[in-house]
C-alpha cells in the first residue's frame, strides 16, 4: 500500500499528554518526509499557535486551523478561509448564549477572549501564542473563524441546543473536548479543508492516512482513506467509525509507533 499524505489532528493525538511534540513523533515525521511522503495538521487551534507546532515538529505541513475555517500551504500561505456571518457572531456573543462561558473568538492573526484562563495560557506555553481579554459583546462580529465556548459539559450541552434551535444549519458545531463547544460557519469541516488541500496536490484520497480522536475529527477520518482512531478516542468517534483501526493512545505516542511499524522505519 502507498501511502502519499498524513493528516493528524494534534491534542489527544500527535501531541502528548502535556499538549507537546515529544522527540520520537518528531523524528518519525522528519523521516518520513524525507521520504517524500507529504503531511497536514488539522486542529481546533488557531493557525498562529499550530504554526510553532509545526516548528517543533521540524517537518513542511499544510496547516488546517479552527476545524478547517483556515488553511495555509508549507510556506504560510492562505488558500482557503471561510468565516461566520457578523451578525451570527454578535448574537453568539449575548448573554443568551455566552453566560456561564469563557467565550473565544479566532480571527486571522488575534485570539480574542471574554475572561483570563491561566489554563489556556499554559496549554499554549510551547506556541508563545497568547490572547487578548476585552468586551466580546461589543466586537462587530468580523473576520471570525471559530467561536470557541469553553464550560462545564452539562452547560455545553444546552448552549448547543440554544445554537442549533436559533441558527439551525448557518452554522457548523462539534465538541473538540467535553468541556470545548466550537463553533464555525456552515460547511467548515476538517473532511472539507483536509479534501481541498488533496485535490490541490492530486492526491487521491486511498493514498491518505488520518488520525483523530475527537468529535471534530469525524469528517478528517471520513476523508481519508486510511482513517487511525486513537485509543483514546471520543465513544462517538468510534460509533462513527466502526471499522476504522484503533491505534495505541497518544500517551504512549500512538501515532509515531503505528508509523514506525507501517512504514518500517
Amino acid at each position: 500500500m502507498s501511502y502519499r499524505f498524513i493528516a493528524s489532528d494534534l491534542d489527544g493525538t500527535l501531541l502528548d499528554v502535556h499538549h507537546a511534540v515529544d522527540p520520537l513523533t518528531a523524528d518519525t515525521l522528519q523521516r518520513l518526509e524525507r521520504r517524500g511522503v507529504q503531511f497536514a495538521i488539522a486542529t481546533g487551534r488557531h493557525y498562529l499557535d499550530v504554526k510553532g507546532i509545526r516548528q517543533a515538529l521540524g517537518v513542511r505541513a499544510h496547516l488546517i486551523t479552527s476545524n478547517g475555517a483556515r488553511v495555509h500551504d508549507p510556506d504560510n500561505a492562505l488558500i482557503h478561509r471561510q468565516d461566520i456571518d457578523a451578525e451570527l457572531v454578535r448574537q453568539m456573543a449575548q448573554p443568551e448564549f455566552a453566560a456561564g462561558a469563557i467565550v473565544n473568538f479566532y480571527l486571522d492573526d488575534e485570539w480574542l477572549i471574554s475572561e483570563p484562563s491561566q489554563a489556556l495560557l499554559d496549554m499554549h506555553r510551547d506556541s508563545g501564542m497568547v490572547y487578548r481579554v476585552c468586551d466580546l459583546g461589543r466586537h462587530d462580529g468580523a473576520r471570525v473563524g471559530k467561536v470557541l465556548y469553553i464550560a462545564p459539559h452539562a452547560h455545553l450541552l444546552e448552549v448547543e441546543r440554544k445554537l442549533r434551535a436559533r441558527f439551525g444549519d448557518q452554522l457548523y458545531i462539534t465538541f473538540s473536548l467535553d468541556h470545548c463547544l466550537e463553533v464555525m460557519a456552515a460547511g467548515v469541516s476538517k473532511g472539507h479543508a483536509l479534501q481541498l488541500v488533496l485535490d490541490r496536490l492530486a492526491i487521491p484520497a486511498s493514498e491518505c492516512l488520518a488520525f483523530g480522536d475527537g468529535q471534530n475529527d469525524i469528517e478528517l477520518l471520513q476523508a481519508a482513506g486510511h482513517p487511525r482512531l486513537m485509543g483514546n478516542a471520543h465513544p462517538r468517534l468510534r460509533r462513527e467509525l466502526p471499522h476504522a483501526r484503533q491505534i495505541a493512545s497518544h500517551a504512549d505516542s500512538g501515532v509515531a509507533r503505528h508509523l514506525r511499524e507501517l512504514f518500517a522505519l
